[in-house]
């Protein structure tokens, strides 16, 4: 008797496919997590950090898989006499309307709110079309 016989063999066509827009919206929400761990850090006056894991070479040149920490940058600034809150997909900046691209607050503890409302505003689709437009390369000239 055959080993394949055995089974039950159909034909299938994978279709696990995310909807790209959805894709986009977990990515910022996720970046989003990592600035309110930031600011928590920030408010004790420590550094958030990650672990990341990366290859590199050993003595005898072999690659291997080893752990590195990595600073988290974070998207809120000092300037005017408060905090600016930008939130960022990739490297850049999104625009929250039309009035700009960043939130101010007064002080550092106002920070982790604003963050908030930006979590919220990620998770109901608010900001997919500012995704959509900062994904969009700039035409030259």
């Amino acid at each position: 008797m055959s080993h394949l016989s055995k089974l039950t063999v159909k034909t299938v066509i994978r279709s696990n496919r995310q909807d790209p827009v959805i894709q986009r919206r977990q990515k910022l929400m996720a970046g989003l997590e990592d600035q309110l761990k930031v600011v928590e850090f920030a408010l004790k006056g420590e550094r958030y950090e990650v672990r990341r894991k990366s290859w590199a070479k050993n003595e005898q040149g072999d690659p291997v898989l080893i752990e590195r920490m990595r600073k988290v940058r974070s998207w809120f600034f000092e300037q005017d006499g408060g905090w600016y809150v930008q939130c960022k997909y990739g490297s850049k900046a999104l625009t929250l309307g039309k009035d700009g691209n960043a939130v101010f607050v007064k002080a550092l503890a106002d920070v982790e709110s604003a963050l908030q409302a930006l979590y919220a505003a990620a998770a109901g689709g608010e900001l997919d079309a500012a995704i959509g437009a900062a994904m969009q390369k700039k035409v030259s000239k």
